[in-house]
């Protein structure tokens, strides 16, 4: 824990995955905020799964049904590039149903479903569980090997032994299990075969983050120059930023190319580094949940792949240890942090819940933007921030 293309990227059907029967539904609201800037008194034409055109003012188009939103701010729903359950379920339990409605109704509208460490074996039963979900619910993007090829003296949450190197057979198997469903994963790059990998998964399209690792800051700027885009929860499971060692993190702020995940919560990530790190890399930082069973439910004993965790006082931890195990965090929680604690403006801290995950992806033409073209994922947030609305894909998911 703590694109498309061919061969194993995830992919869906249907313009944005979402295959209905086209219809007109004209909502406004006191304002529309995205990446883009604030659009006072704004309304936004959604036809079945799309958003056809947005505007201000009373001169709107006519349609089927008028949704009022009244002081509401409306906002893209949310992209999860970093989560590993919630409502007491894991991603890799037999049903998930109930995570993926709970972090739904708190704005997260398009989900990378992540996995930790397990035998390639589970992985591959994984990777098949989530394309049979992917069949019916177009909102998960993916799956998101979190394991196993991490550095066992920076697991985290992850059970040392199942982690493993990238040889070639093993990144075979894996992009074959996972073809049409694996959207990312993450490499400690300083593993044997390491950038040889990265190169194999960017090639059939999928996402690379550099994490779990003790690399220094060559090592990740290898892994950069390989293809990988993503640093996996920022400042978690690596070397601390040093002025004569920046590590991992120097080179991903330092890399245009790269997406800074981090896990906005207040426990993962002190308040006063998550702020340097955004001015540091604007319009990088995307905020995820790493959430694990707990987010959602009551405090308690819970399972993180084959290790016990312990939640108190909504953190988690491996039994009978201090390694934080996942979050407990929900996105709109994320988004008032952002917000509240770390001073981003409300379209700075909605573009790193948004546009940003989306862009990590390749989605960026898709998701994450209030404007024609894109897809009809829309969260209505009152006054204090709250999630009042969702809609994924023109449907209404709270």
């Amino acid at each position: 824990m703590s694109g498309g293309g061919s061969g194993g990227g995830a992919s869906g059907g249907g313009a944005f995955g979402v295959s209905r029967e086209a219809r007109t539904t004209l909502v406004r609201a006191t304002r529309l905020v995205d990446v883009a800037g604030t659009v006072e008194d704004g309304w936004v034409l959604v036809d079945g799964d799309t958003i056809r055109a947005t505007g201000s003012g009373r001169d709107a188009p006519a349609a089927a049904e008028l949704v009022d939103l009244g002081a509401a701010t409306l906002v893209p729903g949310f992209v999860d590039l970093h989560g590993h359950g919630g409502a007491t379920e894991a991603y890799e339990d037999a049903s998930f149903t109930d995570a993926l409605a709970m972090h739904r109704a708190h704005g997260t509208t398009r989900s990378v479903l992540s996995l930790v460490a397990n035998p390639v074996p589970a992985l591959v039963a994984s990777l098949a569980q989530v394309r049979a979900v992917m069949a019916t619910d177009p909102l998960v993007l993916g799956a998101h090997l979190e394991g196993p090829f991490l550095s066992p003296d920076n697991k985290g949450a992850h059970n040392a032994d199942h982690l493993v190197a990238p040889t070639p057979d093993v990144v075979d198997e894996l992009l074959a299990a996972g073809e049409g469903v694996l959207r990312q994963v993450t490499i400690a790059p300083e593993l044997p075969g390491a950038l040889d990998a990265v190169r194999r998964f960017v090639a059939a399209g999928v996402t690379v983050a550099v994490g779990h690792t003790v690399g220094t800051y060559e090592q990740a700027r290898a892994a950069f120059d390989a293809g990988a885009t993503v640093l996996t929860h920022a400042f978690n499971a690596m070397p601390g930023l040093h002025h004569r060692a920046p590590g991992p993190i120097g080179a991903a702020v330092a890399d245009d190319r790269v997406t800074l995940e981090l896990i906005l919560d207040g426990v993962h990530v002190h308040p006063a580094a998550a702020r340097t790190l955004i001015r540091a890399a604007p319009g990088r930082v995307a905020l995820i949940t790493d959430a694990m069973g707990a987010a959602g439910a009551a405090d308690g004993a819970y399972r993180l792949g084959s290790l016990d965790v312990t939640v108190t006082d909504g953190v988690a931890h491996v039994a009978g240890t201090d390694t934080i195990a996942g979050s407990t965090l929900t996105q709109d929680v994320a988004l008032r942090n952002a917000v509240e604690l770390v001073g981003m403006s409300l379209s700075e801290a909605v573009a790193a819940l948004t546009s940003v995950p989306a862009r990590a992806l390749g989605l960026g033409d898709r998701l994450g933007r209030i404007a024609p073209g894109y897809a009809a994922d829309l969260v209505a947030l009152s006054p204090s921030l709250e999630v009042q609305r969702v809609w994924g894909g023109g449907q209404p998911l709270r």
